[in-house]
């Protein structure tokens, strides 16, 4: 085992003097090749290229001697600290960090980040960093082969998204350009660290939320969620019951990075309480007036929902994947054309039992383990003359499938 091992950040400036006296001892340097070509490697000092940072850990933890890891900005955000904590490789890390990569790429874009999403996409699914940023209005993705500007903004040409784009970050050569996704998507990028996507309207004299990563005010003044229908702009009667919305929430199980549909949305209710979890979430609406309804109520708890004005299932074919739907309004080939898009899981609503056993077997034939309920809610009215009053049971049919 390596007699001492120092993981050194390396962001483009003079290193720090613990960080020039642990390499001049080194008498093995592993980093990348950009950065290795950039500092004094010792005459004699084995040189390990981080490639395969596996081969490289077993290398390191094999060497006798004093080990010395470089690696871009701060290396425990996103970086090397967490692979070679790994106990396997059995190394007692000294760590001295650097400018993390991130907060350079804010810096050069003249924008405060406590309000922004940091992803990392290096070796991951880029469509969940892509949903991120359909979510949140500001994110920073630290990107990987196969996942940079231009798959990232694939994935995002049908919202209105801006894209700082940050190449060799550091060096002489470094590079900020603030493009489209169309360009992001043409253009050949090299040696991308850092993506910041930001949306439409970015609130840059917003005071200070209290917590990194959220939007200021977020999730807003109310507490909870499956919220009266008085919280919610709405047509009489065109909203999904708070009861029903409730475990219909509950069955989708929203989080950060799924991307939800909400097909026939009405008011936009069951769509805005899944942004409230983070998710990102495309309303499908057919009705103009209700649509205009949808982006009041987002507005109004402080979320972003895409709104679709258009006829299911038609409209359907030209939407990004869904990890989870939900079905409010539409017959069969509704529900057959979302069920066809594989979403993990699939909940409809349904107000008349005839339908019932039709949504149960158009999921089942498309591979979907199948369970539902009735919800007959009576909500407590005015007590009269000292009795406990009720107001009169709406049922609703809950049907849901699960892929998983």
């Amino acid at each position: 085992m390596a007699d001492r091992v120092t993981v050194i950040g390396y962001d483009g400036g003079p290193l720090s003097a613990p960080a020039v006296q642990a390499l001049r001892a080194a008498t093995l340097v592993a980093g990348p090749e950009r950065v290795l070509a950039a500092v004094e490697v010792p005459d004699g000092a084995e040189r390990v290229v981080l490639g395969n940072v596996h081969v490289a850990a077993q290398r390191i933890g094999a060497h006798r001697g004093i080990a010395v890891v470089l690696a871009i900005g701060d290396p425990g955000f996103f970086g090397i600290v967490r692979l070679l904590r790994r106990p396997e490789y059995g190394l007692e890390l000294e760590i001295v960090p650097a400018v993390s990569s991130v907060a350079l790429a804010f810096a050069r874009a003249s924008m405060a980040w406590d309000d922004a999403r940091v992803v990392s996409a290096l070796g991951r699914d880029v469509r969940r960093a892509a949903n991120l940023c359909r979510a949140f209005g500001k994110v920073a993705v630290l990107t990987g082969s196969g996942a940079g500007p231009a798959e990232l903004a694939a994935l995002l040409t049908d919202v209105p998204r801006t894209f700082v784009v940050c190449e060799r970050l550091g060096t002489e050569d470094e590079e900020i350009s603030m493009v489209s996704a169309e360009h992001a998507i043409g253009h050949e990028w090299s040696d991308v660290d850092v993506v910041i996507v930001i949306g439409p309207a970015p609130r840059t004299g917003a005071a200070a939320g209290w917590v990194a990563g959220e939007r200021p005010g977020f999730p807003g003044p109310v507490r909870g969620w499956a919220l009266a229908e008085e919280s919610y702009a709405h047509r009489a009667g065109a909203i999904t019951r708070a009861e029903v919305r409730a475990l219909a929430v509950a069955r989708l199980g929203p989080r950060l990075g799924d991307l939800v549909w909400d097909v026939g949305a009405g008011s936009g209710s069951v769509g805005v309480e899944c942004a409230r979890h983070g998710a990102a979430v495309v309303a499908i609406e057919q009705d103009a007036f209700r649509c205009d309804l949808i982006a009041e109520n987002a507005s109004r708890f402080g979320v972003e929902v895409q709104v679709v004005h258009g006829k299911a299932p038609e409209v359907l074919a030209r939407l990004p994947l869904p990890d989870v739907v939900f079905v409010g309004g539409g017959g069969p080939s509704t529900l057959a054309a979302c069920a066809a898009r594989r979403p993990e899981r699939i909940v409809a609503a349904l107000s008349e039992v005839d339908r019932v056993a039709e949504a149960r077997a158009v999921l089942e034939r498309a591979g979907y383990t199948v369970d539902g309920c009735l919800l007959q809610a009576s909500r407590l009215s005015a007590p009269s003359g000292g009795a406990l009053g009720l107001e009169p049971a709406h049922p609703v049919f809950l049907v849901w499938g699960d892929r998983s």
